[in-house]
């Protein structure tokens, strides 16, 4: 029997007004004053009739020169990512220092999966505690784990492949204590702590701190600060967002952050205009719409409908699939609802409009992928001259061999770009998107990959444009069109 959401009957009208696309001239609009706010004046995006939106180069490019860096409207790293490194919960650039980001990754790999579980960043507030307990003194002076010489039951223990390092290594390395050759040529931010208190977020700096506060966290946060309706329920929210899909943690800072919006428009709409009908219907739906705004830009569907079909789920079955989807967000949805429910935004813990926030990542989202300092260090290293070499790595080897081979591991999340987002695919793209050794945050970056003419469309590949003409149609269905781009016009049977 399909699960009948009661908000998408209650709030019918709303949610199809949330949910009707916004007109080519708001859409225009819109995104001319996005760039012009972005400062990425050599490009314009326009309405295609057949294919919505485009991208198209507002001056000429060379190749490898930079089209665009475009800042998410909300991104979030892999609850799984949130072991290996630690970033800035903002603008996702590493943090710390080389020390800490070694040491924490050999101490939280030591404990092994079930430790892990109960102790890595992402997981609860007393979780976090009972590992990670640290003032916030400590942190704004960028000492991670000061004071604790003695780590209970959560003492580590041999590293990696049985290869054990000094007794107090890893402690030295996260407190400070132990300084390695030459990581100060890759000085990093010091952490700054939630200002909730959660002890799960930290930042590279305070405007990075206060931002993710006004725009998402303060509503998200499991500290004693936070504004969340229930933070019992917040934590169950997580949980089980952290043991299904961690989309769902994006789906709930998209909506966080309308609520915040909502609200901070309607502070100044009360301010302006008196209480005089001031919380009637219609001005509150007026206010919440154009809260939405940004989230109307972007195209969407239902996650259920849209999401691919898994290569071990039969054809036969696809309606069953699609249905146990339909169910885990209506689950993931009333977790939230019961953390963070506000009534006069009611509409936006509709399942219509959860599955559509959750099917626009699912059709518009972008890698969120940063580069680890770490693999500079071990790399810089490792060119230094033979004496320096050989001294350094003393010290540098056994925690090399201790990390093994997946030594660095970059920061991997998923986010959504609201100007990346109207780029349209072709296999034979003009760009791509592609991090230089300058770009160490979480924004896209797009590169030309060959010389770009004024007025010219820049596309970029969704897939591997390398794969034969068959594979990547398939893969392409998934998006919902079929390529006509002159390779595949080219290459078609």
């Amino acid at each position: 029997m399909e699960i009948v959401c009661p908000i998408d009957e209650k709030c019918a009208s709303e949610v199809s007004c949330l949910l009707r696309p916004p007109s080519p001239l708001q859409v225009q609009e819109y995104f001319d004053q996005l760039i012009s706010t972005r400062n990425c004046h050599g490009i314009k995006v326009k309405q295609i009739s057949e294919r919505g939106k485009g991208v198209y180069a507002g001056m000429d490019f060379q190749e490898e020169e930079l089209v665009l860096k475009d800042q998410m409207l909300a991104g979030n790293q892999h609850s799984s990512n949130k072991m290996d490194c630690l970033v800035c919960s903002f603008c996702f650039r590493f943090i710390g220092s080389i020390e800490l980001q070694i040491g924490r990754r050999l101490y939280l790999q030591s404990l092994g999966d079930s430790a892990n579980d109960k102790c890595h960043m992402g997981s609860s507030s007393h979780a976090s505690e009972d590992c990670y307990n640290t003032d916030s003194s400590d942190m704004e002076d960028g000492s991670y784990m000061k004071n604790h010489e003695d780590y209970g039951n959560c003492a580590p223990g041999s590293s990696k492949d049985n290869i054990s390092l000094p007794k107090g290594f890893i402690e030295s390395l996260m407190n400070g204590e132990l300084e390695l050759p030459f990581s100060d040529k890759f000085p990093l931010p010091s952490t700054i702590p939630c200002p909730g208190g959660c002890g799960e977020a930290y930042y590279c700096s305070k405007s990075c701190a206060e931002a993710d506060w006004e725009l998402f966290h303060s509503l998200l946060c499991t500290g004693e600060r936070s504004k969340a309706l229930s933070r019992a329920a917040l934590l169950k929210f997580i949980e089980h967002a952290n043991g299904t899909n961690d989309i769902f943690l994006l789906a709930a800072k998209v909506i966080c952050s309308i609520i915040l919006r909502y609200r901070k428009l309607k502070a100044a709409h009360l301010e302006e205009q008196g209480k005089t009908n001031a919380n009637s219907k219609s001005s509150n739906l007026s206010l919440l719409l154009e809260a939405w705004k940004p989230i109307s830009i972007g195209y969407k569907r239902r996650w259920w409908d849209c999401i691919a079909l898994p290569d071990d789920v039969d054809s036969s079955d696809e309606a069953s699939f699609r249905m146990k989807i339909r169910e885990l967000a209506f689950t993931s949805l009333q977790l939230l609802k019961a953390a963070i429910f506000d009534s006069e935004c009611e509409p936006l813990f509709s399942l219509e409009i959860y599955g559509h926030i959750i099917g626009m990542f699912e059709l518009n989202n972008l890698d969120l992928v940063v580069a680890s300092p770490v693999e500079d260090y071990f790399l810089y290293i490792d060119d230094l001259l033979h004496g320096e070499k050989k001294e350094a790595e003393k010290i540098t080897r056994p925690i090399l061999d201790a990390l093994g081979d997946d030594y660095s591991i970059c920061c991997q999340g998923t986010a959504f770009f609201p100007l990346q987002s109207c780029m349209n695919h072709s296999c034979c793209p003009n760009a791509k998107a592609f991090k230089r050794e300058e770009d160490r945050d979480g924004q896209a970056v797009i590169i030309a990959q060959r010389p770009i003419c004024k007025g010219e469309e820049v596309t970029i590949s969704y897939i591997d444009e390398d794969l034969p003409y068959g594979e990547r149609q398939t893969l392409l269905a998934d998006y919902g069109f079929r390529c006509s781009c002159p390779k595949c016009l080219e290459e078609e049977p």
